[in-house]
């Protein structure tokens, strides 16, 4: 496992990241624990979570992601890079949610408490609140890296437009500025590589990838045909949540092409989750892919993709993915609405 310097800072970190999303939701405490120890002896240090996570219970869940790493962390704290998240709803207040300063400074001592520790090595926006000023938020943001709460911040999901205008809120009033940001970026969408990219190249910006493997259709396990896997993803999440993916992800065309890729690299020895996470790694600008896990076993399939050089051949046959597949569909939900 190879450490990669998170855009222009000096900080390290583990060439690829555990996401955290299905703890406490799709597995329970022990088997997160299984999982953080078995990326922890692979040498991933570099953990994501978020302040909402698990998504998939309600008000009454929320946190409590946290307290699992926090619980597994006990020990290790100085030898981990934690990333964690604020902005979506915690509770039914209105300011339990959203990137005012009030929620802010809730939010992060919340975190601090759940996670067990004094600091957040990266602290990011979860997506855009469209009602708060950008200046209200990097101040709030600010204040709590001079507080010593926070080392960096980064943000997720935000266009490059209002990256390009965070990152001049910082300059101008000499603020602590995004470091890193998070885009969703795998095979079957490389929207981001339009603008995003070449402005993180630019300047600086660390990029840690969601989604390398397109919500796991593409390491193959789907079939457009068949009943989505009990316990899956595509089967379990509700609400906006499911709709979003199944725009996303869920399309007969895309689940078809992943079928017929799994053939191709089967006879090479291959497998579509190393191919798929092997693709992103191979990208230059990349910082470290969040890959997340329900199992050990999930996990062991992912680990090897570092160690995975895809031939040129290879990489062709998956950079024409993007110029083949009906993909305007995905804009929308990609850079997400003008307002909420």
């Amino acid at each position: 496992m190879k450490n990669k310097r998170m855009g222009r800072t000096g900080l390290q970190v583990s060439e690829l990241c555990l996401g955290t999303m299905t703890f406490g939701w799709q597995c329970d405490e022990d088997t997160s624990g299984a999982i953080m120890d078995t990326a922890f002896d692979a040498g991933v240090y570099f953990f994501d979570t978020a302040d909402v996570y698990p998504m998939g219970g309600g008000f009454d869940d929320t946190g409590k992601t946290e307290e699992i790493i926090g619980r597994w962390m006990a020990g290790k704290r100085h030898q981990m890079v934690i990333a964690t998240k604020v902005k979506n709803q915690m509770g039914r207040g209105p300011n339990d949610g959203g990137l005012s300063r009030r929620h802010i400074f809730d939010a992060i001592e919340g975190s601090l408490r759940r996670l067990n520790t004094d600091y957040i090595d990266l602290y990011q926006t979860h997506s855009v609140d469209w009602n708060t000023p950008i200046e209200e938020t990097l101040r709030a943001l600010d204040d709590v890296v001079r507080q010593g709460k926070v080392r960096y911040i980064g943000c997720s999901k935000y266009p490059a437009w209002l990256l390009a205008k965070a990152l001049w809120t910082s300059d101008k009033y000499n603020l602590s500025r995004f470091d890193c940001i998070q885009p969703r970026y795998n095979i079957l969408f490389r929207e981001v590589e339009n603008e995003i990219y070449p402005l993180c190249e630019d300047q600086g910006i660390g990029i840690i990838p969601f989604n390398p493997l397109g919500g796991g259709v593409l390491t193959g396990k789907y079939s457009y045909d068949e009943q989505r896997p009990v316990g899956s993803r595509f089967d379990i999440l509700g609400g906006t949540n499911r709709q979003t993916y199944d725009k996303w992800y869920w399309h007969e065309d895309q689940l078809s092409l992943i079928s017929s890729f799994q053939d191709f690299f089967a006879k090479r020895g291959k497998s579509m989750t190393q191919v798929a996470l092997a693709w992103v790694l191979a990208n230059p600008l990349i910082t470290a892919p969040i890959v997340g896990a329900s199992s050990v076993e999930q996990l062991q399939q992912s680990l090897p993709a570092v160690d995975l050089t895809l031939d040129e051949e290879e990489m062709k046959i998956l950079d024409d993915v993007w110029f083949t597949l009906p993909r305007q569909r995905d804009y929308e939900v990609a850079v997400g609405p003008l307002r909420e």
